[in-house]
Formats: structure tokens, C-alpha cells, sequence
């Protein structure tokens, strides 16, 4: 059945930023199609949480709070999953975010954080998942870019820019990892997270952003979380090195910030 190729039975995941939002709905979305998973993020209480969603989808989770910012530490999750549960078949990359600044606020030092936060902890990682991926024979990774990494937008100089980055690290770490390693990004429009709380509890921005949006409705965790199903599973076998656009149907930022011309 086509259903079979969406499974993910007995195999194992680290997802990154897992605490919340996209990467807690992505642990979760993988342990629901058959994976155990280890997460990470800063906050032990909101893992704990998660970890009770996984295991009450009747998979294993292994909780590792840290400081993702940290490389080394990133960069351990993948002897983790593979220390506890003897393989790793499957990264999801989604610790980044950058606030958004006016352009002559955005010093060279945020945008090196910027990029430091988005990009080097995503090759961190996969860097230190794929030898462990090889030994099972191969691997998928998927990253969490967006929108913004295509578009223009007053204010995201530093995101924008980091998460430009990120795709095109996709699409170069997919040719350098074929055959046996897969590796793809989502770019993700407006999503409801923490992170959009200050639209999501303002009934006039969130009027805007939703009416800017094609199919007129902010987009839940769950939307990117049945993507990366996809991409780490069977079904999404033939995909590598492609940026899967999960945005509503966004051609247009619809966004204003308040930000000064400069």
C-alpha cells in the first residue's frame, strides 16, 4: 500500500528546537509514523512534554537539554541517538531564528549570529549524523528554512540572508551525501508558534497576515510536521537537494514592521 512508504517503523530521529512549535510537532509527527526520537532544546519542562507525546504515540524519546547555539553540543545528539538506540536514520534541523532588525541596527557581528544560529549548527549536525546514517546504509536530513530565504522583507536582512544560506547548503550537502544520504529543507510561511505571538494575539495583524496569505489562514505546526514526514520517510525516497515550499501558496511578504526606511 502507499500508505507502507509514509512509515517510519523502528527507526530513529534527532530533532533540534523539539521543546516547541515545528520541531516538538515534527518529534511528534515522526514517532506517530513508527520513529523513536531524540530531542533537544533548552528547556528541560517543555521536552519532558513532548517526550509524554511521543511515548504516548508508543515510541521511545530521549530528552537532551542544551545549548544548541553550542556545536559541540549540537553536534553530540547524533552519538546520542545512535549510543542509545544503535543507529540514526533521520535529522531534523530546526533550532534558528533571528529577530528582526532595521538594517543599519544589524551589525556584521548579528549577522555572523545569524548565520551561526541557522546554518553552522544544521552542517553541525549533519556533519555528525552521517557516518552513524552510513552505517545503516543511508539517512535523510531535513532543515527548516523559509520563506524569507527567497523573499524580500523590510527587517530580515540577517534571518533572511541566514535562511538563504541554509537552502543553498541544502542543495550542496545533497550533492556531496548522493546516494545514501537525502538531504532537503522546508520553507516555511507563517506559522503558529511562539514565535508569531505578537500576530497570532493581534486580531488586525493576524487579519493582514492571513488575508496575505493565498490560502487566507496561518499555518499550523502540524502542516511542516507532515512534510518532514515525507521527506524522512520512504515516500519522499526520490527527493534530495530540494527546498519543498510549505507557505500557503506565498509569492509576496505581506509584512510590516515598522521598521524605519533604514
Amino acid at each position: 500500500m502507499i500508505l507502507d512508504r509514509f512509515r517510519l517503523t523502528d527507526r530513529v530521529g534527532v530533532v533540534t528546537g523539539a521543546g516547541r512549535g515545528i520541531g516538538a510537532a515534527a518529534a511528534v509527527g515522526l514517532a506517530e509514523a513508527g520513529a523513536d526520537v531524540v530531542i533537544s532544546a533548552r528547556t528541560e519542562e517543555q521536552l519532558a512534554e513532548v517526550a509524554a507525546l511521543v511515548e504516548a504515540a508508543g515510541r521511545k524519546a530521549v530528552v537532551v537539554p542544551a545549548d544548541l547555539n553550542d556545536l559541540d553540543a549540537v553536534a553530540q545528539l547524533a552519538d546520542a541517538a545512535f549510543d542509545t538506540f544503535g543507529r540514526l536514520d533521520i535529522v531534523v534541523n530546526n533550532v534558528g531564528g533571528t529577530m528582526p532588525r532595521a538594517f543599519l541596527d544589524t551589525s556584521p557581528r548579528f549577522l555572523e549570529e545569524a548565520f551561526h544560529f541557522n546554518v553552522a549548527t544544521a552542517h553541525a549536525l549533519t556533519r555528525a549524523a552521517v557516518p552513524h546514517m552510513l552505517k545503516g546504509g543511508g539517512g535523510s536530513v531535513v532543515s527548516i528554512s523559509s520563506a524569507m530565504g527567497r523573499m524580500a522583507g523590510r527587517g530580515f536582512v540577517a534571518y533572511g540572508t541566514a535562511k538563504a544560506a541554509l537552502a543553498h547548503f541544502t542543495r550542496l550537502a545533497a550533492a556531496d551525501l548522493a546516494p545514501k544520504v537525502r538531504v532537503n529543507a522546508i520553507a516555511v510561511g507563517s506559522v503558529a508558534t511562539s514565535a508569531l505571538e505578537v500576530v497570532l494575539t493581534d486580531d488586525t495583524l493576524r487579519k493582514v497576515m492571513e488575508e496575505g496569505t493565498p490560502l487566507h489562514r496561518i499555518g499550523d505546526p502540524e502542516d511542516i510536521a507532515a512534510a518532514v514526514v515525507y521527506l524522512s520517510s520512504d515516500a519522499g525516497g526520490y527527493v534530495t537537494g530540494k527546498v519543498i515550499e510549505v507557505d500557503g501558496g506565498l509569492d509576496h511578504p505581506n509584512l510590516d514592521l515598522g521598521m524605519a526606511d533604514l
